[in-house]
């Protein structure tokens, strides 16, 4: 040994990979769902990568949970509070939406790559992804997964992941971009304070998540609100709030938990409105069952092109929960007061397109919407429901 002498730190070896192992190997069950200790993260960098800098270690601590437990090299694009919708296509190439439409990225996944993070995704939900079970979709902390690979998706690996708004607005916020802004919000805040029983309707993306997050914020705070939904997307500005929310069956067929059982189980539990993020099937019935209990002030969304496309699709739902025509209307006259559609242009901008009631009367399965108001161009169009409002209002006082 000389004077002066050092030894030698000992060298980082595996790198990026290896360090991935190290830590999936230490990983509880528990951080498999979640995020595995700082502590331990930082260990498995110390130990296998080769970082010059403060910042470059916490960048290479973020990438390894991205890839481990996160979305991997799609993490980036979820930072991005303005993106609401991430997607990967046949042919690797990823897309983003920020609200006005899709645009392509300049970054490009391998199929091996999509499949790999695809398969990742679902496990860590539970679910299988393979040739054998070629699809399936998945929550992911806050994110909506949904996958396709190959034979179905001729093309390659699919990916498609739904954000939730990092942001609650209000509805003061979202009506910034609504033509005539007050008309609708006099009407709605008139809805709300009478507890009517409504339908948002619209197509995908139009914003009936997000609306209905904002009705419920401006609900009294001494109200119970039950939420019921197949998957959490609802995030509510209130001081009482209860979610429920459906789970799948394990591979074996067990332990499934259905938006029937968890209507039932939300009648049980004292609520003032009951809220069913969306009614795509058979649950029609135990929500409209809901509707006719006393349970004033419930809201449901559905998926539908028009106001006036509404009544077709409830009869569907409500066939295949074994309800037939005749039955079915009565069911939904007695239940559903006022439908809302949403309408997003073709510059991204969501507004409503028009607010109807549903009559009361008609003929055995016919049912009948009265428009309120209707969006035409830049206009504001009211219609003869607008006058029939404060009739619902001295039905609820009435009831009550």
């Amino acid at each position: 040994m000389t004077r002066g002498w050092v030894p030698e730190l000992p060298q980082k070896t595996g790198g990026f990979t290896a360090a991935k192992q190290w830590l999936a190997a230490r990983l509880t069950p528990k951080e498999q769902q979640t995020k595995p200790n700082t502590a331990v993260v930082a260990q498995a960098v110390s130990q296998h990568v080769p970082v010059t800098s403060l910042d470059d270690a916490t960048n290479t601590m973020q990438r390894l949970v991205d890839d481990l437990l996160g979305l991997g090299p799609l993490a980036k694009f979820a930072q991005d509070p303005e993106i609401t919708d991430i997607i990967v296509d046949g042919h690797g190439r990823i897309w983003t939406d920020t609200g006005v439409g899709l645009s392509r990225t300049d970054t490009i996944l391998e199929a091996a790559e999509t499949k790999a993070l695809a398969v990742r995704l679902l496990g860590q939900g539970g679910k299988r992804l393979d040739e054998g079970m070629p699809f399936g979709d998945v929550q992911i902390g806050n994110a909506r997964v949904h996958a396709v690979l190959p034979p179905i998706a001729t093309a390659g690996p699919q990916l498609s992941i739904r954000l939730p708004s990092q942001s609650q607005p209000t509805l003061d916020t979202l009506s910034g971009d609504w033509p005539n802004a007050q008309i609708w919000l006099h009407v709605i805040a008139h809805l709300m304070a009478h507890r009517t029983n409504m339908l948002i309707s619209g197509a995908t993306g139009s914003g009936k998540t997000t609306l209905l997050a904002a009705l419920l914020a401006t609900v009294e705070s001494s109200q119970r609100i039950l939420t019921i939904e197949d998957t959490p997307e609802l995030a509510i500005k209130h001081p009482h709030v209860v979610g429920l929310a459906t789970r799948d069956p394990n591979t074996e067929g067990q332990g499934g938990i259905s938006l029937p059982v968890l209507i039932r189980q939300a009648l049980r539990m004292r609520p003032d409105r009951v809220i069913v993020g969306e009614c795509r099937g058979a649950e029609v019935a135990d929500f409209l069952a809901a509707m006719n209990t006393g349970h004033r002030g419930a809201i449901g969304t559905v998926h539908a092109n028009s106001a006036a496309d509404v009544p077709a699709r409830l009869h569907a739902m409500a066939a295949l929960a074994g309800l037939d025509p005749t039955t079915a209307a009565l069911q939904i006259r007695s239940a559903i007061d006022v439908v809302i559609h949403l309408h997003r242009n073709e510059n991204g901008a969501r507004y409503p397109a028009e607010i109807a009631l549903l009559s009361k009367t008609g003929d055995q399965a016919n049912l009948h919407l009265v428009p309120v108001l209707t969006t035409v161009g830049d206009q504001v169009i009211e219609g003869p429901g607008l006058a029939l409002l404060d009739t619902i209002a001295v039905e609820q006082e009435t009831a009550a």
